[in-house]
């Protein structure tokens, strides 16, 4: 088969989530047992670090591969989902798995687990463990795919555990309430290893402990440490911080998400330092400065133009929005552009309501199945005082966000991960 083939062979054998949402869920871990079992326990052969969360622990996995590349430690990285091409998802020091790698998989090992009927993302994580072994990387972040406990990334036996936030995603399989919500989060915390915390609520913080003290995980919650003071942006929109270990720290990511990102980070290296990973300042200056070079990293708060400038960003629900839109408040523009889709098992009227009323909107839809139709998303967003047209698909719509701006005038690309992947696959 060809690469293309292979990809084709993998998304219609194996349901993708991605694609078509809660059907491709599978609940617990045995067809991941049995995978791992079949490939010799791939992820005993190298170091791991574990990052779960509801929003930001894609840009903290990357950040941190970073971080361990620029000390010449060989970094896997496991995450999801891709924005152009499947071969995101597993990357060593930020290349790649090849199109060879992924077309042998499955022609070698099909007769094993086509009896099992896998799921996509059960499949791709056996891939991405034993990609890593065969590969005999030094350590591999691997990021959770969904919840935590019964995520088939949950086998691994990892140095450190990092759960980001907790916000409402995915309730139809992890709860309708924090609390719950954090319970499946903390099914990753692992006995006697140690877990940051990057951020709590009321609700979420007893679960979390309970979880760690059951299992005598020495728990630190990152918001308690202080360890940044203060945070501003450059002219060339990088982010400075006010560090307690590291004096000032430029870092590439300019969203304000990434200050509880940071926050959450400066703890974590703390913590590998303690276990015996070897950073140094140097290390962590170059990660920061530059990791979606080091890693390929996409999509958050990512400039892709200016004079009119063009902006996207992957956060797709309530607690990415929010960061989102209050960031909007601080640009400078004269009138605002929303290039907008979203998936139909979001909390869709709870996003609307929290985008600005004083934005042209244009209303869209990404290129899967699970897309909410534009004139859908244009009726519901009408309800909350939300104006603008519908376009069938995201170079349509931003195509017209162009032809109606002026040079100072501010575009934003999101409302899900998929759109802003459309973007990217024409832009690119």
């Amino acid at each position: 088969m060809t690469y293309e083939e292979t990809l084709d062979y993998l998304y219609n054998s194996a349901p993708l989530f991605q694609h078509i949402g809660k059907d491709a869920y599978k609940e617990g871990l045995e067809n991941t047992y049995l995978l791992d079992e079949y490939f010799e326990h791939p992820h005993r052969k190298f170091h791991t670090i574990h990052i779960a969360g509801t929003n930001g622990k894609g840009s903290c996995s990357h950040t941190l591969a970073a971080i361990l590349q620029s000390a010449g430690y060989k970094t896997g990285l496991y995450t999801s989902p891709h924005l152009i091409d499947f071969r995101e998802r597993i990357r060593i020091n930020g290349t790649p798995v090849s199109q060879k790698f992924v077309i042998d998989f499955v022609e070698k090992h099909r007769t094993f687990f086509e009896p099992l009927h896998p799921s996509f993302f059960e499949l791709t994580t056996a891939m991405a463990f034993h990609y890593f072994a065969t590969q005999q990387v030094d350590v591999a972040i691997i990021e959770v795919g969904l919840g935590g406990r019964l995520d088939c990334t949950n086998i691994i036996h990892p140095d450190l555990c990092l759960i980001t936030n907790i916000s409402f995603d995915h309730i139809q399989f992890l709860g309708n309430t924090l609390a719950k919500i954090a319970g499946e989060k903390a099914g990753i915390i692992k006995e006697n290893t140690p877990i940051i915390i990057g951020e709590t609520t009321p609700e979420t913080k007893p679960v979390f402990i309970e979880r760690a003290q059951s299992v005598h995980a020495p728990i630190l919650f990152a918001e308690e440490e202080h360890l940044l003071q203060s945070s501003s942006v450059n002219e060339t929109g990088e982010r400075i911080y006010q560090t307690t270990d590291f004096a000032e720290l430029k870092g590439e990511l300019g969203g304000l998400c990434q200050l509880k990102n940071t926050n959450t980070l400066l703890s974590s290296i703390r913590q590998l330092k303690k276990i015996g990973y070897h950073l140094t300042e140097e290390n962590v200056r170059e990660g920061f400065a530059h990791v979606s070079k080091l890693t390929g990293l996409m999509g958050r708060w990512q400039k892709l133009e200016e004079h009119p400038a063009l902006v996207c960003d992957t956060g797709h629900n309530v607690g990415g929005i929010s960061y989102i839109v209050e960031q909007l408040k601080h640009q400078k523009y004269d009138r605002l552009h929303i290039v907008m889709g979203m998936v139909n098992d979001k909390d869709i009227s709870g996003v609307l309501s929290m985008m600005p009323k004083d934005a042209i909107y244009y209303f869209t839809r990404a290129d899967v199945k699970r897309a909410l139709p534009e004139n859908e998303l244009q009726a519901l967003a009408q309800q909350v005082g939300l104006q603008g047209q519908s376009y069938p698909n995201v170079k349509a719509a931003v195509e017209a966000a162009k032809q109606h701006s002026s040079e100072k005038d501010f575009i934003f690309v999101g409302g899900s991960s998929f759109i802003v992947a459309d973007l990217l696959k024409f832009h690119v």
